[in-house]
């Protein structure tokens, strides 16, 4: 009773419903699909509907397909088909050879077209898209018929043929369902279900000249793809009648079921087409793919794995309320997918030098260091030591502040996976910059080596200077400035100026030379990095800052 109980409980109400389903007889298998629309990137929304959907079709034995709703040639492109694939495919969502056009099913919808003009459930309309709308009224108002309502079936079939040969021009002619125009559905109002629009198909060339509408077409591709559970966000509740409507009188045998479930939201971020175009044709960000966006390919450049992001949607859960998640719980997923993961290098960002001034000159030891002392099975790696390093600037004052124990003059410090050293004087430039710290080592306190004498209270990381490797660090951050919210009251966005911040004179460990695309690491001290897929190279390496250390959220149990 106990395990039935929790079976219950543990199950989101999607796959309550699909139990239930297969229980009645409704369906014998689940089959479900991604549909987008190639008019965009995808971003952390989608994801959330791409591992949905292939994570019920995987729990039920079933199948999922990638189907592209390309039935908009004026804002579709090959590019996004292609970015969209490598999206769905990197997340891990598997569709085998159930990849999709509805282009491909276009003389199917005209078929279903003919079909319901032939049933009087369908007619051609001369009115303007404006008067279709004044004609269509409002919640409080019913909508008027038109004019040109009652044509004939003959007439019907005539002028649709005329429509589909290209004797009309842009939006003087529509095709338009007949079902009730006193529904208080307004969407049942006798929508348009085809329009004429001369345009080349990114798919079908110019073949066709007329085109379905969203909501005529996407019923009837589920339909012919046997999907049984067509999942979508809760926008498309209100066109649920509609769906059922047209699979009906397309009489399809095993029409397809529409659930509907909440989108994601994220707190101050920016997801919306219009906005990622405007930034990307104003040059303040690279592309579609810049780290700063939620773009999946941004976050996968960024250095997002598909697993933090399986975590993430799965923290989310499905419901059928709308709300926000905070951004921080994204944060929290790619940190403990990582953490034990990757190995924890040394870089320095904001280099000065330090100087060991009791140290054999011309001589190099090889340390040996722990990748990850949290899981030693990632093992030791050998690290080069001299008397010349490169430490942060921000680990030494010369006049320290309260609680201040990393170097300053008089002070002792732990040199990770070194020796204990004491400062003893620094250099400074003509403005007053300090440029080298000078100090002396003891040989006695080896890391590792056993030694139990004195303590010191700061442990600083370092870079030998004769070994570094000079990179570029971009350190990200929200795009939006989140202290004022995501938008201006003149409905423009709010920038945050410091959203990236590029350090070209940054120094790492040799262990990085080789480094390839996406590679990730955790840079001690300094937060978790990658390497940036499209600047960076093997004699300049650049590395994106994932995210750092420390995070604001927190797992409640």
């Amino acid at each position: 009773m106990e395990e039935n109980k929790e079976e219950v409980v543990s199950k989101n109400f999607i796959e309550q419903e699909i139990d239930k389903d297969l229980a009645e007889g409704v369906y014998d298998h689940v089959q479900t699909r991604f549909p987008p629309e190639p008019n965009g990137y995808l971003h952390i929304g989608h994801a959330k509907s791409i591992l949905l959907n292939y994570g019920l079709a995987q729990k039920y034995g079933g199948k999922f397909n990638l189907r592209f709703d390309d039935t908009n040639p004026t804002k579709e492109k090959t590019e996004f088909v292609e970015s969209i694939m490598e999206d769905v495919k990197w997340l891990g969502a598997e569709f085998d050879d159930r990849l999709f056009f509805a282009s491909n099913y276009f003389q199917e919808m005209y078929d279903c077209a003919i079909l319901l003009i032939k049933k009087g459930k369908a007619f051609v309309c001369d009115l303007t898209a404006e008067e279709i709308r004044e004609y269509r009224g409002d919640f409080k108002t019913p909508g008027k018929e038109s004019p040109y309502r009652n044509r004939s079936v003959e007439e019907n079939l005539k002028l649709f043929e005329e429509m589909k040969e290209g004797k009309y021009q842009d939006g003087e002619k529509v095709l338009r369902a007949k079902i009730d125009m006193a529904s208080p559905n307004i969407n049942m109002r006798d929508p348009v279900i085809y329009r004429v629009a001369r345009m080349t198909h990114h798919n079908t060339g110019d073949q066709w000249c007329i085109y379905p509408m969203y909501d005529f077409a996407h019923p009837i591709e589920d339909a012919i793809e046997h999907i049984t559970h067509s999942i979508c966000t809760l926008e498309f509740e209100d066109h649920r009648p509609l769906y059922d409507w047209v699979v009906e009188e397309c009489e399809f045998v095993h029409p397809p079921r529409q659930i509907e479930f909440a989108k994601l939201y994220l707190t101050n971020v920016i997801t919306g087409k219009r906005y990622i175009k405007k930034l990307v044709e104003d040059g303040i960000v690279d592309g579609w793919d810049d780290p700063r966006l939620v773009s999946i390919a941004a976050l996968r450049r960024r250095g997002y794995t598909p697993e933090s992001l399986r975590m993430f949607v799965d923290l989310v859960g499905v419901s059928k309320a709308n709300s926000s998640v905070d951004y921080a719980m994204l944060e929290y997923c790619i940190r403990e997918d990582l953490k034990l993961k990757k190995p924890r290098m040394m870089a320095i960002l904001d280099p000065i030098k330090l100087v060991i001034d009791n140290y054999p000159e011309d001589t190099i030891e090889y340390l040996d260091v722990a990748n990850n002392l949290e899981n030693p099975e990632l093992g030791e790696r050998k690290v080069p030591f001299g008397k010349e390093l490169y430490i942060e600037r921000e680990d030494f004052m010369e006049e320290p502040i309260k609680k201040y124990f990393r170097l300053f003059p008089g002070n002792e410090v732990r040199l990770m996976n070194a020796y204990f050293v004491t400062c003893t004087s620094c250099e400074k430039d003509e403005d007053g910059n300090v440029t080298v710290v000078h100090c002396t080592y003891d040989p006695e306190t080896k890391s590792g080596s056993g030694f139990e004498g004195r303590k010191v209270k700061g442990t600083i990381h370092w870079v030998a200077s004769s070994t570094a490797v000079q990179a570029e660090c971009r350190l990200y951050e929200n795009i939006v400035d989140e202290e004022k919210g995501k938008l201006n009251e003149d409905g423009s966005l709010n920038l945050n100026p410091n959203s990236l911040v590029i350090l070209k004179n940054c120094y790492v460990e040799p262990g990085l030379v080789g480094s390839k695309a996406y590679d990730s690491f955790q840079f001690v001290r300094n937060g978790f990095f990658c390497v940036d897929c499209k600047d960076s190279r093997p004699e300049q390496l650049v590395f994106n800052r994932i995210v750092s250390l420390k995070s604001s959220f927190k797992i409640t149990k």
